[in-house]
């Protein structure tokens, strides 16, 4: 199958999920991006209405070079846990800070020293949250807002998109 037609494919599926109530994904509806996701041997995938998203995203996986040595005692398989979705919040307050650029990801301005900020920390406008680093510059990501951190979302040294969640802030 051409890689033209798996694209065609992959959107005629997500086009076909149950057209329910609006803000609402019922499991089923996760249950078929997670087939999706796991026929077309995809990495990740994102589905967003105006009212609901949701983004399902797994590692690919390892490639093995030359060396590699299979482990001698095998141990049972565990499956791959599913992407944890987000309960429901009823109203949520959270504000959302995203990557302005596509770089590297960094909580630190080096490995030696402690992160800017960590889980649960009181930040202020203008403070800084991590560096991204792009094309060797090292760019500060500030706060927009005062308030309290309550997830990191990006683990550090990965690699981050354009518009990517980076952290969110519940505002003071």
């Amino acid at each position: 199958m051409s890689s033209a037609s798996n694209k065609h494919k992959s959107v005629d599926a997500v086009s076909t999920l149950s057209q329910k109530e609006k803000g609402v994904m019922d499991l089923e509806e996760i249950k078929k991006l997670i087939a999706l996701l796991n026929e077309e041997a995809l990495t990740e995938i994102e589905v967003e209405d105006s009212e609901r998203r949701i983004r399902l995203k797994r590692e690919p996986a390892p490639v093995l070079g030359e060396g590699y040595a299979p482990p001698t005692s095998l141990k049972k398989a565990e499956p791959a846990p599913a992407e944890r979705v987000a309960e429901p919040i009823e109203e949520d307050k959270r504000k959302q800070i995203t990557s302005p650029i596509v770089g590297t990801f960094y909580q630190s301005s080096s490995p030696e020293v402690e992160p800017y900020v960590k889980r649960g920390d009181q930040v202020k406008k203008g403070q800084i949250l991590c560096v991204i680093e792009a094309m060797k510059l090292m760019n500060e990501i500030e706060s927009d807002l005062d308030g309290k951190l309550v997830e990191i979302c990006v683990e550090d040294g990965t690699a981050v998109e354009f518009g990517e969640t980076l952290f969110f802030i519940e505002p003071a």
